[in-house]
């Protein structure tokens, strides 16, 4: 009996031996990849490198406008270092980072965790400094960051990356998306790859068109002292935008030196302005379009007009007597527009206004685009209408006008406007952006009627200072009044401009020059416009555009 028993426990034994062996020879050899994998998942670290944030680039170039950098950068956990230690340091540490002591200790006092770039010819001297003090919580760190190599070049249009890598206004603010890459990782036994980092945008900028355009406005501000101004030059035909100049600019990489935050402000397309005369030519083509005129349309003028309130004056309070509709562009005759606009009607005026795209965005590829509904317009009295007409009392971006004269240019067809012409992922895949017709406007013949008058206003009228000989331009001046905040307005101040295109009867470039507020001189014909001959030159002579034929021999 009691061999029995021992037997048992023996072949017992036996077989749990054998359950143990068979299941380990499962788990090393038949499914050992699978558990070493599971086991090797328990002590992996995700590490997460900063991404590669993409570059702007200037297209069919290699000019790149922001790309990465490494910089140091000095960090000071303000909680923790110790008073005693921190009056130790403060004033070396001021040194090294150009500051006083006052202003270096209230920094570090307003955060937990203060950060400050260091100037690179400081940076190896700073780190021996750190290593002799032997301070824990003080230190060192060199951080790839954003870096602009032309500084303040299309600043407004650039923007800037912000300390947190997020990008604020302009196209680093727009695209932050596609210039940031996306966060995907793959386990890896030492941590995780990103397997997509930022991609590259390429700009429809052209750099010497930018560059001359700010150079300009910047002569400007010497010339006549300009509060700011702006310079947009677009191709009609496909609504790319081959410069996007404001002044002031700022420097993107000294960002944080700015006092004004309005100097950030893209004025293009997030600033309201009363066009003035630029606007006669818009109620031109709507009598075009509504055949209620034609260019050789005549009216008599008195030097004012009363349509209910104060009476409405020409510039200088002249009177100009007969007039065609011709002359009321070339010498920008106020009531020869409030005559087309009573023509129309103020609902049909309003419709056109709609149909030219002044109540709505252009959908450029910026951020924070602005527009009015101008309600106070729409639900107006006839003579708010009849001050519209030539561009008082109604509120637009310049881009939107930009946008509205494309139109005439391009047979009466609107295009979208656009920034980017094309984006590469890092994985080589090229998107790129294709025109984009927004609306027929007008017809191809009210267009071609309008085009010729704008030629007239630069051959004949106060458009004059605009003329190349050998080439057809067509443009209009203006010079606005600028409303003030208790009504009215001011009795001082100007926004002069001037719009066009050329060559005329195919329009390669659209041109608007915007001055705000230019001292010692009376009107856009001797400022703006001049601006814009000097523009229009550069560029037919750097893109070699030839003459057209029958103009060679005349002076026009």
């Amino acid at each position: 009996m009691r061999n029995w028993k021992l037997n048992f426990v023996f072949f017992l034994f036996l077989a749990i031996a054998a359950a143990i062996i068979v299941r380990l020879a499962d788990l090393q050899i038949k499914n050992g990849s699978l558990y070493e994998a599971m086991a090797s998942g328990q002590h992996l670290s995700v590490i997460v490198p900063s991404v590669k944030r993409g570059g702007i680039f200037l297209e069919n170039t290699e000019i790149c406008l922001a790309q990465n950098q490494t910089k140091t950068f000095l960090f000071i956990s303000s909680k923790k270092i110790l008073p005693s230690e921190l009056n130790q340091i403060i004033e070396p540490l001021s040194i090294f980072l150009s500051l006083t002591k006052d202003d270096l200790l209230e920094k570090i006092q307003e955060v937990n965790l203060f950060k400050q770039e260091v100037a690179p010819e400081q940076a190896e001297n700073l780190r021996n400094y750190l290593k002799q003090q032997n301070l824990t919580n003080v230190w060192l760190e060199d951080i790839s960051a954003r870096f602009y190599p032309y500084n303040d070049f299309a600043s407004q249009l650039l923007g800037f990356v912000n300390t947190e890598g997020i990008g604020q206004y302009g196209l680093e603010s727009y695209y932050n998306d596609d210039l940031s890459g996306s966060e995907k990782f793959t386990a890896t036994e030492y941590g995780a790859e990103i397997n997509k980092q930022g991609d590259d945008i390429f700009l429809t900028i052209d750099y010497n068109l930018q560059y001359f355009a700010e150079k300009l406005l910047k002569e400007a501000k010497e010339q006549w002292n300009i509060d700011s101004g702006q310079i947009v030059v677009e191709e009609p035909s496909s609504g790319r935008i081959f410069a996007l100049a404001n002044f002031p600019g700022f420097n993107n990489n000294r960002y944080g030196e700015e006092k004004n935050l309005n100097v950030f402000v893209n004025s293009v397309t997030q600033k309201f302005f009363e066009p003035g005369s630029v606007f006669k030519p818009i109620v031109m083509a709507a009598g075009l379009e509504e055949k209620i005129i034609t260019p050789e349309t005549k009216y008599i003028d008195e030097g004012f007009v009363n349509v209910g309130g104060k009476d409405i004056f020409n510039f200088g309070k002249r009177i100009w007597g007969e007039q065609t509709m011709i002359d009321v562009l070339e010498e920008s005759i106020n009531t020869g527009a409030v005559f087309v606009e009573q023509q129309l009607g103020s609902s049909v005026f309003w419709r056109y206004i709609k149909s030219f795209g002044f109540l709505e965005k252009t959908n450029i590829d910026l951020p924070s685009e602005a527009a009015s509904a101008n309600d106070g317009l729409k639900h107006g009295y006839p003579r708010d209408f009849a001050t519209a007409s030539f561009g008082q009392g109604i509120m637009i971006t310049p881009l939107q006008l930009i946008r509205a004269y494309g139109a005439l240019a391009n047979n009466g067809q609107m295009m979208q406007p656009y920034i980017v012409e094309k984006i590469i992922s890092d994985n080589g895949r090229i998107t790129t952006t294709q025109p984009k017709i927004v609306k027929q406007v007008v017809s191809e013949s009210t267009a071609a009627n309008l085009t010729a008058m704008l030629i007239s206003v630069v051959k004949n009228g106060a458009g004059r200072a605009v003329k190349i000989p050998g080439y057809y331009i067509a443009g209009k001046t203006g010079t606005a009044q600028v409303p003030i905040k208790n009504g009215g307005y001011s009795d001082t101040e100007t926004i002069q401009s001037f719009i066009g295109y050329f060559p005329a009867l195919n329009p390669k470039y659209l041109i608007l020059i915007k001055l705000d507020n230019p001292k010692g001189v009376d009107s856009s014909g001797h400022s703006a416009a001049v601006i814009f001959h000097d523009l229009a030159k550069y560029i037919i002579d750097f893109k070699q555009i030839p003459p057209s034929p029958d103009l060679v021999e005349k002076n026009f």
